[in-house]
Parts: C-alpha cells; structure tokens; sequence
C-alpha cells in the first residue's frame, strides 16, 4: 500500500503522521508517479503550522521527481522521468501529478537532483531574470545564502556579472557562500552599515532582516521579499519607502511568474541547462527517509540546515 505523510491538524513537526494512504488514481491529463524523492520547502512548514491554510487531513509537500507508472496525458508515457512542483501531496511514495505540472527530466539529470533542483532553481530563475534583472555591474545582496535559493541565487548572479553580497549565521555557511561566489560576507545584524548601497536584496528571511535590508538599497532599488522564514513582516507604511530613497518593494510568488506552460518550459529548459553546462551546482544538504518528515521540518526550522533537503521513499 502508498506511504504518504499527512497532516490531521495543523501545528509542529510533530503532526506530520507517515501512514498508509489509499492507491492514487490519476484522471484526465495526469499521471501516477513513483516518487524517487520529493523536495522539502520552507512553505511546507507554513502549511503544517496553519499559516498558509490547507484543507485538512492532507498528504504534505509540493515537489518531487520519479518515475511515471500510468499516464492518461498524450504528453508523457509510462516509464518518463518526470520532476513537478505546486502539487499538494508530494511526501509520498506514489502521487498524481497534473501533467501541466511536470516537466521531463534529462536523461543527463539524475532524479534526485531534479527534485533538488526545481521550485527552488525556478524560484532563483524569475527573481534574476524577472522580479530583478540582473547584469553587469549590479550589486546584488542575498540573505541566507547558503540555503538552497540562496545559493542558486548567489551562482546565477555572479553568471550574470553581479557583485554579490551574502548574509548567513555560521562560519560553515559562510564557506558554502564563498565557495557559490559571493564577493563579501557578513553575519546578520547591522549588515546595512557594512555594505555599499545595493542595487536588489534577495529577503527569504522576512522579519529579522527587512528593516536593514530596505537600509541596504540604492535609491529606486528593489527588495524582493520572497520567503519569511524568521516570521512575516509587520504592516508596511508606504511613506518608508520614500525615505528610503523611492525604493520598491514586491512580493513575488512562483505562481505569477508561471503564467502559462511556456513560461513554465523556458524557465525549466534554463535551469537544467545551467546545471548540466555548469553555471549552477545544485547541494543537497540532507537526505532523509520519508518517514522521518518531523525531523526534516526540526531541522530546518532551526536554521542548522544548508542547499536543499529530500525525502526518499
């Protein structure tokens, strides 16, 4: 019987239940997938905890990689490696996948890393090439830079001829910065005095770094607020950002820069080209058994966490 892990009630790392879930059935345009690893988000842990609401008791996770076992999409046939995000219920060892969803994985790509590598690779793909366009000559600031956007973000602009600046919590973490290419690296804290003004700060971080990080800018440059892993930013009165030099703002999500399956292949097509011609080296930063999915969540949450963490059925 599929193993999946689901929550029942929200709240911590303690309601993630592995248990027997019934045998998927896919519908019109989807496939069954075995999962060969699925990929574990810091939104994962918001909707755990309630707070990006989910209807409830559901399997867990958004993305995966794996196999296909029964296709009923013109698209894809049985036996394709496929990698997927956006679909609820990826912590499992068998999912329906929308074939609008999934992607093929190269024959040159192994699964893991395809699972690594794709909400999160797309993530650092729109907020370099869209939300920011980076070139050369940007001063580019990224908060917690070696976790897995961070370090995607921090490669992709250094390619893209940025100077980078990183923030991270420990000397280990300031090693993997250094190593994807940041210029300079700092701890968090008064990092805005530390710094030449910066064109674009990349913030997962939320709370604890917003008000340095809109210290950080340029006149008229841009913080993108894509995560809030130290918790959500209090409400903003606009008038800050013209003190701050007529700065912009934006919080940006995957689902708007996937408008439609194009966009969806370009930015895929991009990723898994950087990885196999080099530009982005793709760390895992732990591998875990689907049923320790607690443990998983614990440790990233705590921040002691680096690059990118599976679950492996």
């Amino acid at each position: 019987m599929p193993k999946a892990v689901v929550v029942r009630s929200a709240g911590g790392p303690e309601v993630l239940e592995y248990s027997d879930v019934p045998s998927p059935v896919p519908g019109d345009d989807e496939l069954l997938v075995r999962v060969g690893a699925a990929g574990v988000n810091y939104i994962d842990t918001y909707q755990r905890s309630g707070q990006y609401p989910v209807p409830l008791p559901t399997a867990l996770g958004l993305e995966g990689a794996g196999e296909v076992i029964a296709s009923n999409s013109s698209s894809f046939a049985v036996g394709d490696r496929v990698a997927w995000m956006s679909v609820l219920g990826s912590y499992a060892s068998e999912v329906v996948v929308p074939a609008s969803a999934a992607v093929r994985v190269p024959s040159s790509l192994d699964v893991e890393l395809a699972a690594a590598a794709l909400l999160q690779g797309i993530t650092a793909h729109y907020l370099t090439h869209s939300t920011h366009v980076v070139k050369e000559g940007d001063r580019v600031l990224v908060h917690a830079a070696a976790g897995g956007v961070g370090l995607l973000l921090t490669q992709w602009a250094k390619a893209r001829g940025a100077y980078v600046v990183a923030t991270v919590s420990t000397d280990e973490k300031e090693a993997l910065a250094r190593e994807a290419g940041a210029d300079q690296v700092l701890r968090y804290g008064d990092f805005a005095s530390q710094i030449e003004k910066v064109d674009v700060v990349y913030d997962g971080v939320g709370r604890d770094t917003f008000d340095q990080s809109l210290a950080s800018l340029k006149p008229r440059g841009l913080l993108a607020l894509f995560g809030a892993s130290s918790g959500p930013v209090p409400p903003l009165d606009p008038q800050r950002l013209n003190a701050a030099g007529s700065v912009y703002l934006t919080r940006p999500s995957t689902g708007a820069y996937l408008l439609d399956r194009a966009e969806f292949e370009w930015r895929a097509a991009d990723l898994f080209g950087a990885i196999a011609d080099g530009t982005l080296s793709v760390r895992i930063g732990g591998r875990y058994k689907l049923e320790e999915a607690a443990q998983a969540h614990t440790d990233l949450q705590s921040r002691r966490t680096t690059g990118k963490l599976l679950l492996l059925p």
